[in-house]
């Protein structure tokens, strides 16, 4: 392995070839985003580039170039990079190969390997200036380019499934300050599960939700709850008057359905937690190396759609604790702990110590779910029989040094 030290000056760089370049990546067609990046990277000097783009499930990192092999998250160097968020090095034949990491954001979106004869400062400088670039070339590409959408999927998806994917935010948001990740399976056959994060400002709003059923009615009902929290949230409204939105909507259109969820706001300036439960399972708060026992347990309410249970006059209550730095706070469905191989079943201890350990190991949010979600998995065989949705909140405030007295 190279160490990095050794090794002719990195060439000069034509700005202005580099610049029509970058322009070409801009306006280019993703399908021909392969060669455009390779002509890039020998523009400054190194000798070849291509990325990879996670799959769907996070077990592998699929290529762009279709003479590229696919690499496994797990069990490679390129995966290495991608799980640590990390530039990671390795040889192959006559060049190195650097692995640097595609992130927009919280939101990992694979790796750039980029190979070059030798190594120096100035050329892994170019490397990560050409990652980050290229990771919003890719971001706002996939908005609208279902090659993308094709390449890191592994098998078919069910409509109803698309239908709610289409949904879905990123799986990973947040600052400095806080960071919300979630994941869910079965990826390809979801039926009613959804989550959902956004930043306005200082504020995390974030949700979980799971609609009755395993159906297109079903992932419908939980569009619906999503489509009306952002439209109520998106004109400012508050917790309850989101929920009023959702409760209405069911009502009037899908009389016959309902939806369990939790809707939250976290202002990641000062801490303050604000939530309320429709007849979900209650979120779990984490503290250190434990779960504070029914720390955010509250009086059961109906689930969304059901408001005609509510006595005259009654509305959804909001909630109100303050975290600690370092808190992490768990949404979460039921088919997460109930999972089961055979009489074994998942549980909610198994669950909890999971996300404990694994932090406590050094794994950042995204990591612990992804790991999590697999082991999940594993303990099912693979084979779910609800949708297993996990949505984990961790607020890390900056800590701010005092004025000079």
């Amino acid at each position: 392995m190279a160490d990095g030290s050794d090794h002719r000056e990195a060439p000069e760089v034509d700005e202005q070839l580099l610049e029509r370049m970058l322009a070409d990546v801009h306006a280019a067609a993703p399908v021909h985003l392969p060669g455009l990046v390779n002509r890039c990277a020998r523009a400054i000097g190194l000798a070849g580039a291509a990325i990879f783009l996670v799959d769907l499930q996070q077990q592998i990192l699929v290529p762009l170039d279709d003479q590229e092999a696919r690499l496994p998250v797990d069990d490679s160097i390129a995966g290495w990079a991608y799980r640590t968020v990390s530039v990671r090095m390795e040889e192959d034949r006559r060049d190195l190969i650097v692995w640097v990491p595609l992130v927009d954001g919280a939101e990992r979106l694979g790796v750039l390997g980029v190979r070059s004869e030798s190594m120096d400062a100035v050329r892994l400088r170019r490397c990560r200036l050409l990652a980050h670039m290229l990771s919003m070339v890719v971001t706002t590409k996939r908005s609208y380019s279902d090659w993308f959408v094709a390449r890191t999927r592994t098998r078919t998806m069910h409509a109803r499934t698309e239908m709610l994917r289409a949904f879905l935010p990123p799986r990973s948001i947040g600052t400095t300050s806080v960071i919300s990740t979630g994941v869910l399976e079965p990826a390809y056959d979801l039926g009613g599960d959804a989550f959902d994060h956004s930043l306005t400002r200082n504020i995390l709003h974030a949700g979980i939700f799971d609609s009755m059923g395993h159906n297109l009615a079903s992932g419908l009902t939980t569009a619906v709850a999503l489509a009306c929290c952002r439209n109520a949230r998106r004109s400012r409204a508050d917790l309850p008057e989101m929920i009023e939105t959702v409760d209405q909507a069911l009502a009037q259109w899908l009389p016959d359905q309902f939806c369990t969820g939790v809707v939250c706001q976290l202002d990641s300036d000062t801490g303050v937690l604000r939530w309320s439960n429709c007849g979900h399972p209650a979120p779990l708060l984490i503290r250190g190396q434990r779960v504070l026992d029914r720390a955010l347990d509250t009086p059961p309410e109906p689930p969304m759609g059901l408001r005609a249970l509510f006595g005259p006059g009654a509305g959804r209550a909001v909630h109100e604790t303050v975290l600690e730095p370092g808190d992490r706070v768990l949404l979460y469905t039921d088919g997460v702990t109930e999972a089961r191989r055979g009489q074994d079943e998942f549980g909610l201890d198994r669950f909890t110590d999971f996300i404990i350990r694994s932090a406590a190991g050094g794994h950042q949010p995204a990591e612990i779910l992804r790991l999590l979600i697999h082991d999940i998995l594993d303990h099912h065989d693979d084979k779910l029989n609800d949708d297993a949705t996990i949505l984990l909140i961790e607020w890390r405030p900056e800590r701010r040094t005092a004025p000079p007295g």
